[in-house]
């Protein structure tokens, strides 16, 4: 992409403005770096543990705060020293966790396995997270009303996804849903009160039916056909990222320009693509709150969730507006 081009993008940081609700998860991420994955029932060498902040709802907090957004984190922590420290970079990212529920127990956590060339594997342990219920996201209904974008993903209870996306939906939000940890079938209350779905590719072709082409290669893959499909599952707007090929919008409202927009990859030398995902939705979510078009959220998503995959864990990764800024604009 050329300068011009970039340069356009990166303007948009200095435009992040309005009121994102994000509900969902908060987790420990213990990590540890080996040359190579585990194959199944093998014991590999590993460098030091850490313990850093994560979970995909805190995450996508974070990103969309550190640049610049105003963004209410609904949630639970436990009683455990993880909660002061989850509450804590969530602060310092400048997420507001005022109405985060506390409760005994221990607080989400997950276990990461990162590789030499940026790939990982995840276990996920709900701890905490499990207690989002229904009836705390009614008590939370005024304060989650405000905002005007929604970020949700499935690591909370489904009942709770379904009521704080029908509560947002019905204020006037736009909802925006990951589906991830991926459901082949979503309830169909949650496919009513979705405005934009996010998924990647993989998750696309289980939700549609469609073979993934035998070569990897997306570029000749028949997006039409996924659009219609997906239309037709109940989203008429979509998201699909593709790991290091971009991602591709799918639109079948005729108001966010073409019906299928291609967003290019942005290159860099990937460290840990732990929490690039939930940059970018963190991106689009603030770029969305901010007024801008789906794709041009997107677009900027790509920048930030190849910030991102420069540094180790998620919310440790990611980048302020300027530092975003200063990394792309050479």
């Amino acid at each position: 992409m050329g300068n011009d081009a970039t340069r356009g993008i990166l303007d948009m940081l200095d435009r992040i403005g309005g009121d994102v609700a994000v509900v969902g998860s908060m987790n420990a991420d213990y990590t540890v770096v080996t040359e190579r994955l585990p194959r199944p029932g093998e014991t590999v060498n590993a460098g030091p543990l850490t313990i850093l902040p994560g979970g995909k709802s805190g995450n996508q907090a974070a990103s969309a705060a550190r640049l610049g957004a105003h963004v209410r984190l609904f949630g639970a922590v436990g009683d455990d020293a993880n909660a002061d420290f989850l509450l804590g970079e969530l602060g310092k990212a400048g997420v507001d966790t005022t109405h985060v529920l506390h409760v005994p127990g221990p607080s989400g956590t997950t276990v990461i396995t990162v590789d030499k060339h940026g790939e990982n594997t995840i276990a996920y342990s709900p701890g905490s997270n499990a207690h989002v219920s229904v009836d705390y996201i009614e008590t939370s209904r005024d304060a989650l009303a405000e905002s005007s974008v929604l970020g949700l993903c499935l690591e909370s209870p489904m009942d709770t996804v379904v009521a704080a996306a029908r509560i947002a939906h019905d204020a006037g939000a736009t909802v925006l849903v990951n589906n991830s940890p991926f459901v082949p079938r979503l309830p169909r209350e949650l496919v009513d009160a979705t405005d934009i779905l996010l998924v990647n590719e993989h998750e696309m072709t289980q939700m549609t039916d469609i073979d993934e082409p035998a070569d990897g290669d997306w570029n000749g893959f028949d997006w039409e056909d996924a659009r219609e499909r997906m239309v037709r599952l109940g989203f008429d707007r979509s998201i699909v990222t593709l790991g290091g090929d971009g991602s591709v919008i799918l639109d079948a409202t005729g108001g966010d320009g073409p019906g299928i927009t291609r967003i290019a990859p942005v290159a860099v030398d990937a460290v840990d693509t732990t929490g690039c995902g939930d940059a970018f939705m963190g991106t689009v979510l603030a770029g969305l709150a901010s007024g801008f078009a789906l794709a041009d959220a997107s677009r900027l998503g790509s920048y930030v969730a190849a910030y991102a995959a420069t540094g180790r864990g998620a919310q440790a990764s990611y980048g302020t507006a300027a530092q975003v800024r200063a990394r792309f604009e050479q």
